[in-house]
C-alpha cells in the first residue's frame, strides 16, 4: 500500500552551501539502515535555505503558516530496500519561523526543528541576474545565506556534484527507541543557476552543536541555487528490521 500525502507545498529558489565533513563525525547522527552517501568518495554536508509557499498540511491550509522560510544543515545517505538503495537526507536541525511548525515537525517526523525570526529577499540586481538572501537570527546575532546567479536555469548534468546533492528523496530520522522512521518526498528534477557570488554567515558551532565547529572557517566545496518546484511529502514509516533483497 502506498504512502498518503502528509504535506503539499512548493520549495523555491533553494540555495545549497555544501562543505566536504569528515565521515566521523556524522557516524552518530546515523539512523539505523542507513550508510553515508558519497559523491566520488566525499563526504558533504549542506546549509541549505529555502521558501515553503502554498503550504497545505492534510490538504488544509493553516492560517499564516502558508509561506515561511527555512534553513536546514543536512547530510547524505542511503538505505538499501528490496534489493535496491533509496537515498535520502538526514537533518541535524531545521530553523523554521512559526512556533506551530516546529513543534508539530517535531511530533509529526521527530526531526529537531526550532522557531526563529526570518525573513528573505529575493530581487533581480541586473538583467539576467537573480538575488536570493535568507535570514534567521540566533540570539541576538543575525545570521544569514545568500547567492546572486544567472537568470538562466538547467538541468544539472548527469552524474555531477548537482545532481547528486539535489537527488535524495527520501528523509531518515531516528526515534527516541532507536528506530529509523522514513519518509518519501515527491518532486521533479530542479534546474539549477549557476552561482556567481555568495555569502555566509553562521556561527555552526552555536547554532548546530560543536561538531560542526570546523564549518566556522572552512569554505564552501560548492554552491548551487536551485529553482525549486511544488512537492509532495509523504507520510512516515518505520523501518523496524534491515531490509535486504
Amino acid at each position: 500500500m502506498s504512502a498518503s500525502v502528509f504535506l503539499k507545498a512548493e520549495w523555491r529558489n533553494l540555495v545549497f552551501m555544501n562543505y566536504e565533513v569528515n565521515p566521523g563525525i556524522l557516524a552518530k547522527y546515523l539512523p539505523p539502515n542507513t550508510e553515508l552517501d558519497t559523491f566520488n568518495g566525499i563526504h558533504y554536508v549542506s546549509l541549505v535555505g529555502f521558501l515553503f509557499k502554498d503550504t497545505r498540511v492534510k490538504g488544509v491550509i493553516v492560517p499564516f503558516h502558508r509561506t515561511f522560510e527555512e534553513i536546514n544543515l543536512r547530510f547524505y545517505v542511503r538505505s538499501w530496500q528490496n534489493g535496491k538503495w533509496k537515498r535520502g537526507v538526514v537533518f541535524i536541525k531545521e530553523i523554521v519561523p512559526k512556533k506551530l511548525i516546529a513543534l508539530v515537525a517535531n511530533k509529526v517526523f521527530g526531526e529537531n526543528y526550532e522557531a526563529s525570526d526570518m525573513r528573505h529577499l529575493w530581487s533581480f540586481p541586473e538583467p539576467e541576474r537573480l538575488s536570493v538572501e535568507y535570514m534567521w537570527r540566533h540570539g541576538n546575532q543575525l545570521n544569514w545565506v545568500t547567492a546572486t546567479a544567472e537568470g538562466l536555469a538547467r538541468y544539472p548534468a548527469k552524474a555531477s556534484e548537482e545532481e547528486f546533492i539535489c537527488e535524495h528523496y527520501f528523509g531518515y530520522t531516528k526515534d527516541k527507541h532507536g528506530v529509523t522512521t522514513e519518509y518519501e518526498v515527491e518532486h521533479p528534477q530542479w534546474r539549477m543557476h549557476k552561482v556567481l557570488h555568495y555569502t555566509v554567515r553562521c556561527p555552526f558551532d552555536k547554532v548546530y552543536g560543536a561538531d560542526f565547529a570546523f564549518m566556522n572557517t572552512a569554505k564552501p566545496k560548492s554552491v548551487f541555487l536551485a529553482d525549486g518546484s511544488e512537492i509532495r511529502v509523504l507520510d512516515k514509516k518505520k523501518l523496524n528490521k534491515v531490509l535486504v533483497a
